[in-house]
């Protein structure tokens, strides 16, 4: 089970990233430069509703969203761990994916959001970093 402080402590050791309270939630989001990494999403009434609809519910504990680097790689990490990801219809067409907290382990949870770090770090960063990590 991963925490908000899981997110903040993985978040925060990738080299840029910022981490911002406000917007419309008061919640913490995790950022470059040049845009969210991760985030805190709690329900809006519509995606209740949405999900009703299709006969879901939000789930319980905390949830972070997280950017993802195309709609494919979404799919495909959807179909492969349902147990700790989902989406909802206000995230159709989105490159972004949540995820249960309480639902996935810290260690998958740090390649989750160093792969949503990926995608918005510039190249040069993303390069050193990865050869840093052994992963390059």
């Amino acid at each position: 089970m991963a925490t908000i402080d899981d997110v903040r402590e993985i978040a925060l050791a990738l080299p840029g990233v910022e981490e911002r309270t406000g917007g419309h939630t008061g919640e913490p989001a995790w950022r470059l430069k040049s845009g969210q990494i991760a985030w805190v999403r709690g329900p809006t009434g519509a995606d209740v509703r949405s999900l009703e609809a299709l006969g879901r519910s939000w789930p319980d504990g905390p949830v972070l969203g997280v950017r993802v680097g195309s709609l494919e790689e979404k799919e495909a990490l959807l179909a492969a761990e349902p147990g700790w990801l989902f989406s909802i219809p206000h995230f159709d067409g989105y490159p972004g994916l949540l995820v249960r907290l309480a639902a996935i382990e810290s260690d998958r949870l740090a390649e989750i959001i160093a792969d949503a770090w990926l995608v918005r770090a510039p190249a040069r960063v993303a390069k050193e970093w990865l050869a840093e990590q052994g992963l390059e």
